[in-house]
């Protein structure tokens, strides 16, 4: 009898043990389906909306939000003046979508009531140039830019993008000579609860853990010898698991230290998958509802799968693209030259 409950136990233990054990899964192809197309737009910015809608904004003043159950469209060019804008950071609220353009004059929108869009941010220098944007919550949210002045270049809104501040340089730390932020995904900014992270073209982590009211630097292993290599995405699963990504997008075969990992909040980051694929991308994104373990890079050379938290890599396509963002665990959006395209990831 107790030979017999004991087997009866070691099999239900046994049995919730693999219940709880998650499958690991294998990636080897990604579907592509274009779903908008346009050889003059090049597009680094999109996001998914809470309602499931997909927008962007690109290059030629063009922003648009596509509606993914009627399959259609809705694009318009936004005017200032005869300047013919260029956008690659946006960001959205449960209220609004916001845009800010890259060069002088720094020109953020805001979404209003109506179908025109409300400016609400101007900067103007020879030197600004504004990379990424993201909000913590509905009320605050932030964006950085290059270096100007001897920091970077950070505004903060505490009023629902309504009304934006930019963070003094006494404020921030100094920045080091032409460090400044990519403009290649709008992911080299990442905001989980109160913490902040920020990666540069040095190599280096910018972090704040209280909303961006202060600020520390973390210097990085990755490459950072010239103005074009250094971090170009950052990504947190939470508030201790991070990848960061980047390289030399002159020498986009180049693989050696250009890809990082921590684990304890960004205070340590260490190389991983030294001289193996993938080499240079412009975005990585953990992939949701995964403890962690599965990422996504993307670039111009095609499309990489880890399913070990980063430490090895399987590339899966030659397909091009800037920038990603995922809907699910199998099904995401991503834009790059010419494109937005629906991706479905395949064992």
């Amino acid at each position: 009898m107790k030979y017999i409950l004991f087997v009866t136990i070691s099999v239900l233990l046994f049995s919730c043990g693999n219940k709880n054990q998650e499958k690991i899964r294998n990636f080897n192809k990604v579907e592509v389906e274009n779903i908008l197309q346009d050889s003059l737009l090049s597009i680094r910015a999109i996001e998914i909306l809470d309602n499931k809608n997909v927008a962007f904004a690109a290059n030629n003043s063009a922003y648009g939000f596509y509606n993914p159950k009627t399959k259609i469209w809705d694009t318009t060019i936004q005017k200032y003046n005869s300047l013919n804008l260029h956008f690659r950071a946006i960001a959205h609220t449960n209220k609004d979508f916001f845009m800010i353009t890259i060069e002088n004059p720094a020109l953020l929108f805001k979404s209003t009531d109506t179908e025109n869009m409300e400016l609400v941010y101007k900067e103007e220098s020879k030197d600004v140039f504004y990379d990424a944007m993201t909000f913590w919550n509905d009320n605050e949210g932030i964006a950085v830019g290059d270096s100007m002045n001897g920091c970077l270049s950070i505004i903060i809104t505490r009023d629902g993008g309504q009304t934006w501040k930019k963070i003094a340089c006494e404020n921030l730390p100094e920045s080091e000579t032409n460090e400044n932020a990519f403009a290649a995904s709008n992911t080299n900014i990442k905001t989980i609860g109160n913490k902040t992270w920020i990666a540069t073209s040095n190599g280096n982590v910018y972090y704040s853990e209280n909303k961006g009211v202060s600020w520390q630097v973390v210097k990085t292993p990755i490459i950072q010898n010239k103005e074009t290599e250094g971090i170009y995405s950052i990504d947190f699963y939470d508030e201790n698991n991070g990848f960061a990504i980047g390289g030399d997008y002159t020498k986009p075969k180049d693989n050696s230290f250009n890809k990082i990992k921590t684990t304890d909040g960004g205070r340590t980051w260490n190389l991983v998958a030294k001289n193996e694929t993938p080499n240079f991308r412009s975005c990585v994104q953990y992939i949701p509802n995964k403890k962690g373990k599965e990422l996504v890079a993307i670039g111009f050379n095609g499309i990489d799968f880890s399913n070990d938290a980063g430490e090895s890599w399987k590339h899966i396509s030659d397909e091009s693209f800037y920038t990603i963002r995922f809907l699910n665990d199998t099904t995401a959006y991503a834009s790059g030259a010419g494109r937005i395209s629906k991706l479905t990831f395949k064992e």
